[in-house]
């Protein structure tokens, strides 16, 4: 799975909603490869999700051809274990998750044979 390496702070703290609104400003054009997907409104993307597309998008394409994510999971999510009482801090780092909108690019043969 996506992990940062080393990071500054293990447990971040809790987004706000309002700063992943409106358009991106950068990023939102197809630089690599020959066409993109795009998401259509901002989301958390978890690392999990982030390999699932990655293994998808290959196993679709028949590693014919090359696939470019430009997203990375550097935020890290933090959970209690299962039947923890109240207080006590906040729980340990678990997995890591990506506060942006998806953009993926695609290059090389498609399934059916034609240039994508």
């Amino acid at each position: 799975m996506l992990a940062p390496k080393r990071v500054k702070w293990r447990r971040p703290h809790k987004a706000v909603a309002k700063l992943h609104k409106g358009r991106s400003k950068a990023g939102n054009e197809v630089v690599f490869g020959d066409y993109g997907l795009q998401a259509l409104e901002a989301a958390f993307i978890t690392d999990r999700q982030i390999e699932a597309a990655r293994v998808a998008m290959t196993r679709f394409i028949k590693r014919g051809g090359k696939v470019w994510i430009k997203i990375f999971p550097h935020k890290a999510l933090t959970r209690k274990p299962a039947e923890v009482r109240m207080g006590s801090g906040k729980g340990a780092p678990e997995t890591s998750q990506a506060a942006h909108q998806v953009q993926v690019r695609e290059a090389g043969e498609g399934r059916h044979g034609c240039r994508c």
